[in-house]
Parts: C-alpha cells; sequence; structure tokens
C-alpha cells in the first residue's frame, strides 16, 4: 500500500502532525491535538499515513468542521455549510491519544464527528460542548482506505459484481503534461507556427518570456537549447471539452508526452476518458478523437482528472496493414472481462479491425449483423458505448457516488432485469444503452447532425471580440457592458441559451463558459460562432439524454 510522492503529501500539515507522532512514539505515552485541513481523513494517498496513526494511537478523535469550499459541501438538508475560517479546505479537530497499553498489532479506535452549519452555529456548539459530551460515532476502518470519516457504502456487495474500467481496458493514460502550456499550445496553426519560429529562432528571448527553466526532474531549458522547431510535429489535441486546439507535441521537450499511449491516437480511434477518483461529484466523463491534455475534463489537485483509454491500440509493424492502409490494430481490452459480457448477453464479439474504418465508426449492432451473416454480434464500439451511458446515468452517480470517490468505477455486466429475466431481456437492455451511449458519444464528438440543429441565434453585428461574459435572461453576453451607449439590445450575444446549458459541467467545468473564457480579447471566427452553437446544443442535448437513461434499470 506505498504511495507516490504526490504533492499533498508534502504539506505543512501533514510534517506537523507526524513530527508530533514521532515524539509522542520516542517518549511511548501522550496526546498530540491538531486543528488541521481535514484532507486527510478521506484522501485516497493519505491511506498509508492513516495506517500509521492508527497502529501509533489508541484512540483518535476526529471532529469533522467540514467547510471544504472546492467540494460545494451543503448540510443533509441543503442548507449552506461554512468554514469555521476564511479559507477554502475543509477543517477538522483531531485529537490522537497514545496509552502506551495497545499492543503492537492492535488498530487504534476512531471515534468521529461530523459538524456542519454556519460559521456562528459551529463556534456556538463547540464553545457549548466538550471532549465528553459528544454523541461520538466508533468507526469501523476497513482496509485499504482505512477512511477516518463515515462513508455511505449501500450497495458495495452488488457494485462490486461490476467489471472495473481500468481491468478492462489495458493501455491508459493521464494525459499530456507540456510543462508550459503557454508555449506548446495556440488556437490555430498559423499561431503556433508563427510563435515558435519566433521563438526558435531567438532561444534567448524566449526563455525569458516563457520562464523556461530546468528542475530536478525536468530539464526543459537544456533540452529546448538543444532542439530545433519541427512543423510536423504539430497536432490536433482535445485540450478541454469541445475545445480541440493545436499542439506542438514533441515527446522530448514536454514534460510527459504519455506516447505510448497518445501514439495510438495518431490514428482513427476513440478515447474515452474516466477518472479514478473524485473529491466531488462524478461528472469526469467524455470522449475525444485525439491526444488529450492531463487537464482535459479538470486539474488534478482540484477537481481530480481523468485519464484516457483508447478503444484501440496500433501495431508499429509497418507491414502489417489494415484495408484502408493504416497500422493494424486490435481492441485496447481484456478479452476475459470481454467474454464474460459475451457470456452473459448470448452474443458473439467481433474485434472489428477486421472491417475498413469507415465502416467501424459508424457501424451499428445491424451493420455488424450484415457483415457477419445471421450471428449476433457486438463490437468493441458497442461495449463503449454501454459503458459511456451506464456512467451518465444520474441514478447510478448518486448510488455509488462514495465508490466513485475512491477508485475508477465498475460498470454492471448486462444482466436480466428481474432473476426470470433471460437472453432476450438482457440484450434489449444492452441495446438500448448502447443507442443512447452512441447518440452521446457523437454528440460529444460534434459529429451527430443533431447538433447542427441549432437552438441559439446570434443576432447582433459587431466587432465579435469576447470582453466580459454575463448570462442573463438566457442570452450569453460576449461584450457585456452596462454602460454601453446602444443599451444592452445593442451588445453582442448568444440568445435563447437555456441555463442548463449554461450551467452544464462536464468534469470540473462549464464547457459554455470556459470556451468563451479561454477566447477573452479574441475575435470570433464565423466558424467560432456556429461551433459555440454546436456546444449549446450537445449540452443540453447531454441532459436530455441522461434523462432518458435513468429511465433504464441499472442499479
Amino acid at each position: 500500500m506505498k504511495e507516490r510522492n504526490i504533492q499533498p503529501l508534502s504539506d505543512d500539515y501533514i510534517k506537523f502532525i507526524r513530527f508530533g507522532q514521532h515524539f509522542i512514539d520516542k517518549n511511548g505515552e501522550g496526546i498530540l491535538a491538531y486543528i488541521s485541513n481535514n484532507s486527510f481523513i478521506d484522501g485516497i494517498i493519505h491511506r498509508q499515513m492513516r495506517k500509521h496513526l492508527l497502529e501509533s494511537f489508541d484512540k483518535i478523535y476526529i471532529l469533522d468542521l467540514h467547510g471544504d469550499a472546492k467540494k460545494k459541501e451543503s448540510c443533509t438538508d441543503g442548507s449552506p455549510d461554512q468554514n469555521v475560517f476564511d479559507i477554502m479546505q475543509g477543517v477538522s479537530i483531531n485529537i490522537f491519544i497514545k496509552t502506551g497499553k495497545k499492543s503492537k498489532n492492535e488498530k487504534g479506535k476512531v471515534l468521529h464527528y461530523d459538524l456542519q452549519g454556519k460559521r456562528n452555529y459551529k463556534y456556538d456548539f463547540l464553545s457549548n460542548n466538550n471532549l465528553a459530551s459528544f454523541s461520538w460515532n466508533n468507526l469501523e476502518c476497513k482496509v485499504p482506505n482505512l477512511f477516518f470519516t463515515n462513508k455511505n457504502f449501500y450497495g458495495e456487495e452488488e457494485y462490486v459484481k461490476g467489471f472495473k474500467i481500468d481491468e478492462l481496458f489495458k493501455t491508459y493514460n493521464n494525459g499530456i503534461e507540456t510543462g508550459k502550456d503557454s508555449f506548446f499550445y495556440s488556437q490555430t496553426k498559423s499561431e503556433l507556427v508563427k510563435k515558435l519560429d519566433l521563438a526558435f529562432l531567438n532561444k534567448d528571448d524566449t526563455i525569458k518570456k516563457f520562464e523556461i527553466t530546468d528542475t530536478t526532474s525536468f530539464k526543459f531549458k537544456e533540452k529546448f537549447l538543444n532542439s530545433n522547431f519541427n512543423e510536423s510535429n504539430i497536432r490536433t489535441v482535445s485540450y478541454r471539452p469541445f475545445d480541440n486546439i493545436v499542439c506542438y507535441y514533441d515527446n522530448i521537450l514536454q514534460r510527459r508526452p504519455a506516447f505510448s499511449t497518445m501514439k495510438n491516437l495518431f490514428e482513427n480511434n476513440i478515447g474515452f476518458l474516466v477518472p479514478r477518483q473524485v473529491s466531488d461529484n462524478f461528472k469526469h466523463v467524455f470522449i475525444s478523437k485525439f491526444p488529450t491534455d492531463c487537464n482535459l475534463t479538470g486539474t488534478a489537485k482540484k477537481f481530480g482528472s481523468a485519464p484516457i483509454f483508447p478503444l484501440y491500440t496500433y501495431s508499429q509493424v509497418s507491414n502489417q496493414q489494415t484495408i484502408d492502409g493504416s497500422n493494424e490494430r486490435i481492441p485496447n481490452l481484456n478479452m476475459e472481462i470481454v467474454n464474460e459480457i459475451a457470456k452473459g448477453l448470448g452474443l458473439q464479439f467481433v474485434p472489428d479491425h477486421n472491417f475498413c474504418h469507415a465502416e467501424l465508426v459508424s457501424a451499428s449492432h445491424e451493420t455488424l449483423k450484415q457483415v457477419q451473416g445471421d450471428k449476433a454480434v457486438f463490437s468493441p464500439l458497442d461495449i463503449l458505448d454501454y459503458i459511456y451511458a451506464v456512467l451518465h446515468s444520474p441514478t447510478y452517480r448518486e448510488t455509488y457516488k462514495e465508490f466513485l470517490k475512491i477508485d475508477f468505477p465498475r460498470v454492471p455486466y448486462p444482466s436480466p432485469l428481474t432473476p426470470k429475466g433471460g437472453i432476450e431481456e438482457t440484450q434489449e437492455k444492452f441495446w438500448k444503452l448502447v443507442k443512447l451511449g452512441g447518440e452521446l458519444r457523437q454528440i460529444h464528438l460534434l459529429e451527430s447532425s443533431t447538433v447542427e440543429k441549432y437552438i441559439t441565434q446570434y443576432p447582433n453585428d459587431g466587432n465579435n471580440v469576447v470582453g466580459k461574459i454575463h448570462f442573463e435572461n438566457n442570452r450569453v453576453y460576449i461584450n457585456y457592458d452596462k454602460a454601453s451607449p446602444l443599451g444592452m439590445e445593442g451588445l453582442q450575444y448568444f440568445a435563447n441559451v437555456p441555463e442548463v446549458a449554461w450551467n452544464f459541467y462536464i468534469g470540473g467545468y462549464q464547457p459554455a463558459q470556459k470556451w468563451l473564457k479561454d477566447r477573452k480579447d479574441r475575435e470570433l471566427s464565423y466558424e467560432d460562432i456556429l461551433h459555440y452553437q454546436k456546444i449549446i446544443v450537445a449540452l443540453s442535448e447531454t441532459d436530455r439524454i441522461m434523462k432518458e437513461i435513468d429511465l433504464i434499470e441499472l442499479v
């Protein structure tokens, strides 16, 4: 149960707790008390810390004061939960007691209490109570995570029967980490070429402008000084939801290019993004046909990033090619799990690298049946669409929300709706989910004809330069100015934008807002205006399809 040396484990409050623990252990008994950041009580990377605390101390009191603004915490009745301090991070009062009487192999007891509400309520409650007056909850700290807080693991028995995403897909990666996005990314190829031509021509100026430095682990400056600009390295990358921009993809210059995985997305492919764990609600599921940035659905530290799982992996042997002339591809799938799915469905799995790519991308169940004859078959794309639908089910997300905060999700094997249900019923449910997941996939790739059925308008002429963004009365103003001499009607805006689309989250971002903010001070082209209207349709349709998925019984 070793943890990587991740930045949060180096936080000062953790060092102080360990420092205090060291002297208590040295003395053989004592009391250690801290008011601190509460991330250690349920952070996955802190489980080794919790293990050592349980080994050292007889009793551990955790008075969880909550108040984490990043998690947008609220009380059980929905009322606001406020921090006791003027900080974003949640807080806990921690008391560690060592008597020296506990046996070496015995775990300490953890007593936990949740205190939520407004700040003054918490102050009053703490003033009027003491250690003996709290109704402490005696936690059962289970391995491997040993949480120091209440976790609702309702449905665990059913949940663990599903297949785990990182066990189904054999190859995956966290995405491209450039080390200097301002250097490696641009909105258009012409901008990037112009920027890098100048950058490589005047390297000393570039080092100052982009603050290019070497660190112990990454010699960016050294590598830059010994490299030349190669325009063939420019590739389209999925940078944020619905935002594919250009990247100078140099696997020597970039900090973590993730080349072993990303090379599979240089060919015709589909990448599926799903988080390993999230700090808030599970909403980081997305799709891409291009290599992806590591923060596509949110920064790992703040929201929980989503690794990408290619649907296919490609051979590097040039003489092994498919009909369309590309490298040989095989499904990036664990066949043991695929065979279990096939067995439950009573269908034959078709590794669709046997067909030309044009057929595969658009292949429906019926298309594949025609190619294969009368045999009932399913493909890797069907598996992906099934998973994509399940992970967009609001009921699934709510029922298993505690599990989804801990590790990669588990997806239920296709099974009958009732104990008496048979193969036909199982197949019917599977194909319904495949259909809805496929619709979501095509909408999120902006490849569905649905996204071109615009529901918004962009009525006013102007310079199309993005300034202050403002949403009001279902209008998205791109250059909001109350003092405009022409009044609100003279400003440029997208009309008839549904509020659900404006506020919709994918991961840690609200794409309808994020896409525009990332273009501040830029002039929107005609294609940009159409693209934004497609985003609004896509977000509205995602909300609709998610509700439709919820009508199918999963859990």
